[in-house]
C-alpha cells in the first residue's frame, strides 16, 4: 500500500510516517519504480507506535516495544524491554510532576503572601486557601432578571443610617447632592477564609472581590462622568469591610448593614445560603433621595463598574 494509505489506516499523518521512517522504525520494501511498498505489518506499528505516543512515551522510546512485535509476541510490552521503556516513562512523568508540584507551592505562597500583604489578618502557616477572588472562574450560572428590582426606579431613599467603613454614619435618604452609586453585593472573599459551600453554583454570587476592584479602578472616571459618589453596600460588619478596604485600596467607603434594614425598607432582594440571607447583587443610582436607575441582575461582576461608567455617559446631565 502507498503511504497515504497507511497515514489514513494508522490514523497518523504521512509526515509522522516519514519520521517513523527516519528513526529505523519503519522499513517499507522498495518497489522497482522507487516508490514504498507498506504491508499490514507496518499499519500495526504505526498504530502501536501512535498508541504509545499518546500514553506519553516518545517516539524514539518506542523501539523496543515494536522489537518485541517483531519477536512474534501478540503484544508489544510482552518483552521485559517493554516493560522497562514504562517505568523510563512513569520515572520521566514524576521527575515532572515533582518539578511542577514544587514551581506550584512556589505560586501559592508569593500569592499567599501577596493577598495579605495590606490585610491585617496574617496568613496561616501551612495553609492553602483560596486567595485570589479578583478573578472569575469559568463557567459561572448567570442570574436571570426574576423582576425582584421592578419596583425600585422612582421610588425614594429610605430614612435609614448605616455605619461607613470611616467610622462616619451615612444618612440614606440625605446622601448629599449629585449622583450616587451605591452598589450592593452579598459578601467579599477574605485570603485565609473559605467562601459558602456552593457559592460557585448560585447564579451571581461570585465576583463581590473583582466588582470592587472595578469599582476602585473606574473610580475616578465615575466622578468625572457624573457621579459625586461611590458606595459599596452589604450585610457585612464594618471590621470586615474595613479589611477589603485596606487590602484593595478602595478609594470609597462601604457601608455596613449587618441587619438587612435596607432590604426591608424598600423590598430589595436576597437569598439564603449556609444560614445567612445575603444581599442580591444589584446597583442603585441615587438622586435628590429617588432612585433613578437600577442595575439587576448583574453579569459578570468584574466588568460591572464599566456598565455604570457607560450609563453614566449615556445620561449626562444637560442644563
Amino acid at each position: 500500500m502507498r503511504i497515504g494509505e497507511l497515514a489514513r489506516r494508522a490514523g497518523v499523518t504521512t509526515k509522522a510516517v516519514r519520521y517513523y521512517e527516519s528513526l529505523g522504525l519503519l522499513a517499507p520494501v522498495r518497489l522497482a519504480n522507487g516508490y514504498r511498498d507498506y504491508g499490514e505489518h507496518d499499519v500495526r506499528l504505526a498504530r502501536e507506535i501512535r498508541a504509545l505516543s499518546l500514553l506519553g512515551i516518545p517516539v524514539e522510546a518506542t523501539r523496543p516495544f515494536l522489537e518485541c512485535l517483531a519477536l512474534g509476541h501478540r503484544h508489544a510490552d510482552d518483552c521485559p524491554a517493554a516493560l522497562a521503556g514504562y517505568r523510563d516513562a512513569i520515572d520521566e512523568l514524576t521527575r515532572r510532576i515533582e518539578g511542577l508540584t514544587a514551581r506550584r507551592a512556589a505560586l501559592v505562597t508569593h500569592l499567599h503572601r501577596a493577598a495579605h500583604r495590606n490585610s491585617r489578618l496574617s496568613p496561616t502557616e501551612g495553609e492553602e486557601p483560596m486567595t485570589d477572588y479578583t478573578r472569575l472562574p469559568a463557567g459561572l450560572p448567570v442570574p436571570e432578571d426574576d423582576g425582584a428590582a421592578d419596583h425600585l426606579r422612582g421610588a425614594r431613599m429610605p430614612r435609614l443610617e448605616l455605619r461607613a467603613t470611616d467610622g462616619a454614619t451615612v444618612s440614606l435618604d440625605a446622601l448629599g447632592a449629585g449622583r450616587t452609586v451605591l452598589y450592593v453585593y452579598p459578601l467579599t472573599g477574605r485570603p485565609g477564609t473559605d467562601l459558602p459551600e456552593g457559592w460557585n453554583s448560585i447564579p451571581g454570587a461570585r465576583g463581590c472581590t473583582a466588582e470592587a476592584c472595578g469599582f476602585r479602578d473606574h473610580h475616578q472616571d465615575l466622578l468625572a462622568a457624573g457621579a459625586a459618589r461611590v458606595y459599596g453596600l452589604s450585610g457585612q460588619d464594618g471590621d470586615y469591610q474595613r479589611e477589603v478596604i485596606e487590602r484593595l485600596r478602595l478609594p470609597f467607603r462601604m457601608l455596613s448593614d449587618p441587619a438587612r434594614s435596607l432590604a426591608r425598607a424598600l423590598d430589595l432582594p436576597t437569598f439564603t445560603t449556609g444560614g445567612q440571607t445575603l444581599y442580591r447583587r444589584l446597583t442603585l443610582i441615587i438622586e435628590d433621595s429617588v432612585i433613578e436607575h437600577v442595575f439587576y441582575p448583574i453579569f459578570p461582576p468584574d466588568r460591572h463598574a464599566g456598565q455604570v461608567l457607560a450609563w453614566l455617559g449615556d445620561n449626562t446631565h444637560r442644563p
